[in-house]
């Protein structure tokens, strides 16, 4: 920005982020679509989209400039809350500029129609070419370390390690022959799917690795029921969490960042060495370790394998790794996949692929997508949103935090804009209920001018204190099973 860069921000809350922007759009929480589709009518009528790339590099266009044709910038000023010149601005800029980048949280993810929102995203940055180029692009930021080292890793239902889908049966096959037994050919569940499935009484043990879902999931009044009623849990982590608490045996791990060898992937794909300073504390162990343990007890003699070992396994599985020998990552101070050859320079853009004549590989595809509001809906009863988010000080359900001050820490509040708290008869630090469809807490009331009226904020940091996660709605995306913490609807009331 100090260089001529220009920030818009997009967001329900003026943040100390927005500050720095040169303009804020303080948008409606859950209207992501409907401004981004406007944005793409926008920048189709006026002349603005990337024709060659479109017609070289791209499918399904048609369908989508059909998509959006409806939303005008009046209709989409309506939805959002922020006006038709400013919506103007904002597409005329980034279909302009030489390059741009859209980055996002998880205030478009955690949404009911989370896979839309990032969809609508996608479909401008291939509209304007802003893809596949140095300097532009699509950058969704990570919470917290190695999430996107976690999904390459193949924690998640449908893929193995490097992004392999389960159930493609020739890449199947090779992972049943590495690991010389049968596997699965469907997908499993994603953790709202668990839930479900904890139901129905299908799912009746669980084994928790450095997870929390006692205190972190949506409606905790409904998880905490679900995990109580398990046959068995194990939870293997650092901390002794309410999820541990209610386990049946608790395996001590050590800390991955410091007490442990291996790799650490950031968001950019870049996989870097992580190394051992220190030996973690009498009774924890390495996670390969306490895993090696755990499969010699059921009959399988995996012997000790270092990270190291494990790590070259990922590299035969894994054509995005492939290249990505221990010596090399630390040679280079890490590389970026895919990288699949020991010859490779690894890959710091992800879809210069689309930029080829003739393109390598798949068109990118338009996925047109259609706003739907929160789906837990404003009242007379319940006529306040609430939206949820972290502080800077501290780390999703406290538990990597809050064993420690912070002088930028003040505890749980309920944030209100000063106009709602004259509206309501509350002052600053009156302690209030607040209410939602599934249950209630009591916290302190917290003026903030960087909210519009109508829009409280809270977070999920102390829920030894105020569990906020009583009051959230379950509502889940069905491509992503994300919960919709960002949109549940609200009442205070005075004590």
């Amino acid at each position: 920005m100090r260089r001529g860069a220009k920030l818009y921000t997009i967001d329900p809350r003026r943040t100390s982020s927005a500050a720095w922007a040169h303009v804020w759009l303080g948008i409606d929480v859950g209207s992501d679509i409907a401004l981004a589709n406007a944005m793409g009518r926008e920048i189709i009528a006026a002349g603005l989209c990337n024709h060659e790339f479109i017609e070289r590099a791209t499918s399904g266009f048609e369908a989508y400039r059909q998509v959006v044709e409806p939303y005008t910038l009046a209709r989409a000023a309506r939805i959002t809350g922020v006006t038709e010149e400013t919506i103007r601005e904002l597409a005329h800029s980034y279909a302009r500029a030489g390059r741009a980048q859209v980055c996002w949280t998880l205030g478009i993810t955690e949404h009911h129609n989370a896979a839309d929102n990032v969809f609508s995203i996608i479909n401008l940055a291939l509209l304007t070419g802003h893809v596949g180029r140095f300097g532009s692009g699509l950058a969704p930021l990570r919470g917290q370390n190695n999430v996107q080292g976690g999904g390459d890793m193949g924690a998640i239902p449908n893929r193995f390690v490097g992004g392999q889908d389960v159930e493609d049966a020739a890449l199947r096959a090779k992972f049943e022959r590495e690991y010389r037994t049968t596997l699965p050919p469907e997908r499993g569940w994603h953790l709202s799917q668990m839930f479900d499935a904890m139901e129905r009484r299908d799912l009746r043990a669980l084994y928790v690795i450095g997870e929390n879902p006692a205190q972190s999931e949506a409606d905790s009044t409904r998880a905490l029921r679900l995990l109580d009623h398990l046959d068995h849990i194990v939870v293997q982590d650092m901390f002794l969490t309410r999820t541990a608490e209610l386990a049946d045996v608790v395996l001590p791990a050590a800390a991955s960042w410091c007490e442990s060898e291996g790799t650490v992937t950031s968001s950019e794909r870049r996989v870097q060495r992580v190394r051992k300073a220190l030996d973690p504390p009498g009774g924890a162990r390495d996670d390969i370790a306490i895993i090696s343990d755990l499969a010699h007890r059921m009959g399988h003699d995996w012997g000790a394998p270092s990270a190291e070992q494990v790590w070259d396994e990922i590299r035969r599985l894994s054509p995005w790794h492939g290249g990505m020998s221990y010596e090399r990552l630390e040679q280079h101070g890490g590389l970026q996949w895919p990288c699949p050859t020991d010859d490779h320079p690894g890959s710091p853009l992800l879809h210069d692929r689309l930029w080829k004549n003739p393109i390598e590989g798949p068109r990118a595809p338009f996925m047109p997508a259609e706003f739907e509001p929160p789906v837990d809906t404003l009242t007379d009863e319940f006529p306040i949103r609430l939206t949820t988010g972290r502080r800077l000080d501290s780390f999703n359900t406290g538990v990597q935090t809050g064993g420690y001050s912070s002088p930028l820490r003040f505890g749980e509040t309920i944030d209100l804009a000063p106009e709602d708290g004259e509206r309501l008869g509350v002052g600053e630090g009156e302690r209030v209920r607040i209410v939602s469809r599934r249950g209630a807490v009591l916290a302190p009331v917290r003026f903030d001018r960087g909210l519009r009226p109508g829009l409280a904020f809270m977070t999920l940091h102390f829920p030894d204190e105020v569990d906020t996660n009583v009051l959230t709605i379950d509502a889940t995306d069905p491509k992503s099973g994300t919960a919709e913490f960002k949109a549940s609807a609200i009442r205070i009331e005075r004590l």
